[in-house]
């Protein structure tokens, strides 16, 4: 199974043009993924530099025929004609799709902090070699260390509920219908921008061990590469927000995962947006 996952900044590269064409030859030339996460995609977002205001889950599905796209808002705010502007993380794959959820991370109030909501987009799908699975992917608060926390503290109360839900048996009452209960999987994969250095408190928060018998996360970065710094995700190209290149995207794995990690990789070249993608591959 490969997964990428990559911030694309609604396509925008850093020469300031917004080309999701540029996207997906991008992803091609690094390989065939079976599950494409991709955060900061808009749907009729004309106040974003660059942007027409195209519905862009509509062009990048168009881009990739036999994926199922499933995309979930976090901003969903009205436009000036009548219509809505959305923002969100997508998940593209051609793997079998379960069910779906999109969770609303908690927005707290901070009176003097920039801030916005965030989305957790999560789905259930089939694979070869391990399984039924769960795919998350998120973006997570850029200025607020607080928020940050409380999003992080917040996925891992899904993922404890998730794993949970996964015990459940299946009632008579709940065959057939709204009520019907689909398979939830205890192992899943979390990739995202998470918005902090791999050095922050934050990601040791979020990799701390549950004290049940929920699946811990592991960072696949450190699994493959003990002991050696992250290599980095943004800055690598010159941007506003970090002044020294850093790693800010992670791809995080449950136990029942790490033994079939094989690659981690990051394309360092591409300047397609202002992050790098990153990718594992499990087998």
């Amino acid at each position: 199974m490969k997964l990428l996952s990559w911030n694309i900044q609604w396509g925008r590269g850093m020469d300031g043009r917004v080309d999701l064409a540029r996207i997906i030859r991008t992803i091609r030339q690094i390989g065939e993924f079976d599950v494409i996460c991709l955060q900061e995609v808009a749907v009729n977002f004309p106040g974003l530099p660059g942007s027409r205001g195209e519905n862009q889950v509509a062009e990048l599905s168009a881009q990739l025929p036999g994926y199922t796209a499933i995309y979930g808002a976090a901003t969903d705010v009205p436009d000036s004609f009548g219509g809505r502007s959305q923002f969100g993380n997508a998940i593209f794959t051609r793997l079998p799709v379960g069910q779906i959820w999109r969770h609303l991370l908690p927005w707290q109030a901070e009176l003097t902090t920039p801030s916005m909501q965030r989305v957790l987009v999560e789905a259930v799908v089939t694979t070869t070699e391990f399984g039924l699975l769960r795919v998350m992917t998120t973006h997570l608060e850029y200025y607020s260390h607080h928020q940050r926390q409380v999003q992080i503290d917040a996925i891992r109360h899904l993922h404890r509920e998730a794993h949970t839900l996964s015990q459940r048996k299946f009632l008579t009452e709940e065959r057939g219908g709204t009520f019907e209960v689909f398979p939830r999987p205890r192992e899943a994969i979390l990739c995202g921008d998470l918005n902090f250095p791999a050095t922050a408190p934050e990601l040791a928060q979020i990799l701390a061990p549950f004290n049940d018998d929920t699946p811990n996360f592991h960072d696949a970065w450190s699994v493959l590469n003990p002991g050696i710094p992250h290599a980095s995700t943004v800055g690598i190209h010159p941007v506003d927000f970090v002044d020294r290149a850093e790693c800010y995207d992670f791809v995080l794995i449950t136990d029942g995962l790490v033994k079939y990690l094989r690659i981690h990789g990051i394309d360092a070249e591409t300047a397609a947006s202002d992050h790098q993608p990153v990718w594992v591959e499990l087998w």
